[in-house]
């Protein structure tokens, strides 16, 4: 037996460390062959500093040595934490609609990134409503996670709403408005949409186009701003709805164009970079020059916009920003600490798809 001369932080475990044919399943085993408590070995372990750091260093020693990983589904469990965040895609409005989508790998990887330096895994899940109220409850109720991230509101304000009003470890990337339950974090859409609008009017634009679908919330705001540009420089505004999915996005962008029949416009504000992309295919595959002949502008500031042809003029959306606020948000929620919603400025970035 190892005799305690000292406190078990300060135990010299060389006496300790004796056979190298004992078989360590549990912290106890771990405990009892390095002649500490087995909460000493869980705080060492777990790096606690309250475990100084020769014998911290000796018991993870042995630990590897015999093979021996603590149980962390026991452990989470005894503090009712997962150490899982779900985070959702809704595509209510467009169901067409991939994850693969630019904009969602973008944000994905930003918010990945942030969870995992929090100590969090990510459980992702696509949800297409359809008939169904209860997307958002399956994944909040499922007890498999410890808050939820939704990523776009899509045309499921109401849902979102309705969760959040008994479910607060959520938090949302999307558009905010007054009075409104669940915490979001985005862009100024409305912002972001208008000072596209105007960068093309004071480069002479004058027949305007709005390229995209406007169901869902974040679009629709800035439908909303380019309408108001418009409206104040004495110009009017056409719209043309396009969906999102990738292999139908530049025939959907032809027809809405009007090719057959000459192109009416000398300036195009997209709802999102992807589509200001197949607009740029569109336009060049019939001979049109940009920006000499038409002007195009996006929304968002992927990294792949600066590498179009011509490089894409866009509003950036902080997306490495909002990824860490809603992780930092969620972690307060999860906690169970207030948070407001966080409106970002939208910047505007002039590249050669603009005068």
């Amino acid at each position: 037996m190892v005799e305690k001369l000292r406190s078990e932080a300060d135990v010299d475990l060389s006496a300790a460390d004796f056979s190298d044919e004992i078989e360590i399943r549990t912290l106890a085993d771990l405990a009892r062959l390095a002649g500490v408590s087995a909460g000493t070995v869980s705080r060492a372990l777990a790096g606690k500093s309250l475990v100084n750091v020769e014998t911290r260093e000796r018991i993870q020693a042995l630990a590897r040595k015999h093979g021996f990983r603590p149980n962390q589904m026991a452990s989470k469990l005894r503090s009712r934490r997962t150490g899982v965040i779900g985070v959702v895609i809704p595509l209510g409005h467009d169901k067409r609609q991939h994850i693969s989508d630019p904009f969602f790998l973008t944000l994905l990887g930003a918010l990945a990134d942030e969870l995992t330096e929090s100590g969090y895994d990510l459980m992702l899940s696509r949800a297409i409503p359809d008939d169904s109220s209860d997307w958002l409850e399956r994944m909040t109720g499922s007890g498999m996670v410890d808050g939820v991230i939704v990523v776009g509101q899509s045309d499921q304000f109401a849902n979102i709403e309705r969760v959040a009003a008994h479910y607060r470890p959520m938090v949302v990337w999307g558009q905010y408005r007054p009075g409104q339950i669940h915490c979001a974090v985005g862009t100024d859409n409305f912002a972001g949409g208008k000072r596209a609008t105007e960068k093309l009017i004071e480069s002479g634009a004058r027949r305007i186009a709005f390229l995209g679908g406007t169901a869902g919330v974040e679009i629709a705001k800035r439908f909303e701003g380019t309408m108001a540009a418009a409206k104040a420089a004495g110009l009017t505004v056409t719209h043309l709805p396009v969906h999102m999915a990738p292999e139908q996005l530049a025939e959907e962008v032809s027809a809405a164009l009007g090719y057959g029949s000459g192109i009416e416009f000398d300036g195009i504000v997209a709802g999102s970079d992807l589509i200001a992309m197949a607009a740029l295919r569109v336009l060049f595959e019939n001979g049109h020059r940009v920006p000499d002949e038409v002007q195009v502008i996006g929304f968002d500031d992927l990294p792949i916009a600066a590498q179009t042809f011509p490089p894409l003029s866009t509003i950036r959306q902080e997306i490495q920003e909002g990824a860490r606020l809603m992780v930092e948000k969620l972690k307060a929620r999860i906690n169970g600490d207030a948070c407001e919603s966080a409106i970002m400025k939208p910047t505007l970035v002039i590249r050669e798809s603009t005068r």
